[in-house]
Formats: C-alpha cells, structure tokens, sequence
C-alpha cells in the first residue's frame, strides 16, 4: 500500500518561489503533483513514471515547476518559481503501484493512492 505525506506549502507573493516534497512509501509505478483550487475539479501539474526520465507536466505550469525526486529519501519534489496568483490551490501528491501505461499521466483518475494536500497561496 502506498503513503504518501505531503508538505512546504504556504503563502508567497506573486513572483516568489516554494518548493513541495512528498514522502513516499511502498512502491509506486507512477507518480504525479495535482492541484485543486476552490471551485474547480483537481487537475494534474505534473507526472512521471517513477522508474522514467520524461515528466510530463501542464501547460499552465511548464518552465516554471520542476519535478524531481531523491531515490535515496523517497521522496518527490515539486520546485515552483515564478509562482502568480492562479497558482493558489491545494497541492495534492498522488502515485499507483498498478503496472499500467496509461494515456495521460496528468489525469487524476489513474491514480488510487493520494496524500492529505498542502495549501499554497499565492497573494498579488
């Protein structure tokens, strides 16, 4: 079974930068970063398959987040810069162990195992 415990959220001022990690236990075959703002369904950021170099991420986010992970600490990490105000959401970290290609890697749908979330704000 799969954990995974989200955490470096918080507020920053348009422009700023935050960096999100998730610990991970047990094995996952992919991995991703989905957000979640107030009134809007929870939409994928960013994607890898754990044992893959390609990370698939959102367009919305690309060139400014940078997934990364540390095999030795099993974690994933999330690196935001250039962060704007429609960044403001809850960060969810999501992984499946299920040894499946799927066709979008961003979809939350293909993923049965999520951590609790981290809030980042972002204030103009």
């Amino acid at each position: 079974q799969v954990q995974l415990v989200e955490s470096g959220g918080g507020s920053v001022q348009a422009g700023g930068s935050l960096r999100l990690s998730c610990a991970v236990s047990g094995f996952t075959y992919y991995m991703g970063w989905f957000r979640q703002a107030p009134g809007k369904e929870r939409e994928g950021v960013a994607a890898r398959y754990t044992g893959g170099t390609t990370i698939y991420y959102a367009d919305s986010v690309q060139g400014r987040f940078t997934v990364s992970q540390d095999p030795a600490k099993n974690t994933l990490y999330l690196q935001m810069n250039s962060l704007e105000p429609e960044d403001t959401a809850m960060y969810y970290c999501a992984a499946d162990p299920r040894v499946v290609n799927r066709l979008d890697l961003l979809n939350p749908e293909e993923y049965n195992s999520w951590g609790q979330g981290t809030q980042v704000t972002v204030s103009s």
